[in-house]
């Protein structure tokens, strides 16, 4: 007998008993989707990841103040870092692209009779949009000459754009903070909101020289941090070593002694997160991967059944000339077609759950925005593993009916 005759058989078989066979696949169906989905939504989670800290800037190292003794009081965030640290790192250390010092302010902004507070207000280098990859929508960045001058020029994000300007032209417009006058010379192209929900638009940016001088009235050249970006990711290591070197020697930090700054590298936070994402994933989907050996359980226990009731029919076709492996083939061929049957099921409701639980994520969230991924490998290996279960499930029972005696069977009632 042919494999596509025995195929046709089984159909059959199960066909007589549709309802017992759907329940059957259900357990399968019920794993295959779980691991599917839990694999999808897992992913997408680190795809999460990884687009934020792609939106942060290309290949980010972060230097910030480190922590010191005052008063035999260790404190974190002391000035240490100055501008003519970052001009070094941009220019001494060979695995750096560009360098911006950052300092941090607040306050309002006023245009005529409305004002907002923005949520970031920074004074940055020349090289900041380099660093954070960011492009201008309109106008220009202030240059260095301005930032050396302490010229009043500013950059601004979208929401500054919506809520100050609504509809006019902002160039060259003049917006007040803390009651200094600032020309708008650019704005930024729109980023929308990162994983947290803060809007990455709600920002103005000015020369970090403007906003030390005039508005926090110090001479001195401290940073609050230094925003730096590698040539290259495979560079981010040996640039992190690199600033470090540079930086213990710049402060005459001898051996031994605790540094007064540290080098955060983004990538390697973004790696350990992604480890944890996938870490969750994993253990996600093997919990759901039990409801496979559920569902193999129930193809195991429906097979004897089936035995149980068709012994006289294997009687009978033994009696006509049907060897043991046609009879095991017959069976084997039955339990896989349940399981695959439920694995193709199976994935298509994977996916439609991992769709809907992304577009809900989003829609509750709205600082997120996680990417739709359908783990098409995930799928490929639920499938597979959905036979192997029907094979290794189905093998006793179909063994079982290719061993029975076809006289016993025959009078098998």
């Amino acid at each position: 007998m042919s494999y596509w005759d025995t195929l046709i058989i089984a159909v059959r078989a199960l066909w007589k008993n549709k309802m017992r066979a759907g329940l059957t696949v259900l357990g399968v169906v019920i794993g295959i989707a779980a691991v599917t989905t839990m694999v999808s939504i897992g992913q997408s989670a680190s795809g999460l990841v990884q687009g934020q800290f792609e939106m942060l800037g290309t290949n980010v190292i972060v230097v910030l103040p480190g922590s010191a003794q005052r008063g035999g009081v260790r404190q974190t965030g002391i000035p240490s870092l100055t501008e003519q640290d970052a001009k070094a790192i941009g220019e001494d250390c060979s695995t750096v692209l560009a360098a911006s010092p950052i300092v941090g302010t607040a306050g309002q902004v006023i245009f005529g009779n409305t004002n907002w507070s923005p949520r970031e207000m920074q004074g940055v280098g020349a090289d900041y949009l380099t660093v954070r990859n960011w492009n201008l929508e309109a106008g220009g960045f202030f240059s260095k000459d301005e930032i050396s001058a302490g010229a009043k020029v500013c950059v601004i994000g979208h929401t500054l754009v919506a809520k100050l300007f609504q509809t006019s032209n902002p160039l060259e417009q003049l917006i007040r903070i803390k009651n200094i006058p600032f020309r708008v010379v650019g704005v930024l192209g729109k980023k929308g909101a990162n994983m947290v929900g803060d809007d990455q638009d709600d920002i103005v940016l000015m020369p970090h020289t403007t906003v030390r001088r005039r508005m926090q009235g110090s001479s001195f050249g401290e940073v609050h941090a230094i925003m730096v970006s590698a040539v290259s990711s495979a560079a981010m290591s040996a640039a992190t070593n690199e600033i470090e070197q540079l930086l213990y020697e710049r402060h005459a930090i001898a051996p031994g002694e605790e540094a007064d700054f540290q080098v955060q590298n983004t990538t390697e936070i973004a790696a350990t997160l992604g480890i944890i994402t996938g870490t969750l994933t994993l253990m996600l989907s093997a919990i759901a991967a039990i409801s496979l050996v559920v569902g193999g359980v129930g193809i195991m226990n429906i097979m004897l059944v089936s035995v149980t009731e068709r012994t006289r029919e294997i009687g009978i076709r033994m009696a006509i000339g049907a060897r043991g492996k046609d009879i095991l083939r017959q069976f084997l061929i039955e339990s896989i077609v349940l399981s695959s049957v439920g694995g193709v099921i199976g994935v298509l409701l994977g996916m439609a759950a991992s769709v809907s639980a992304t577009l809900l994520i989003n829609a509750v969230s709205t600082g997120s925005d996680w990417p739709i991924i359908i783990s098409l490998p995930a799928a490929g290996v639920a499938m597979a593993f959905a036979a192997a279960v029907g094979i290794f499930f189905g093998y006793y029972p179909a063994r079982i009916a290719s061993r029975l005696d076809p006289i016993e069977a025959l009078r098998y009632e």
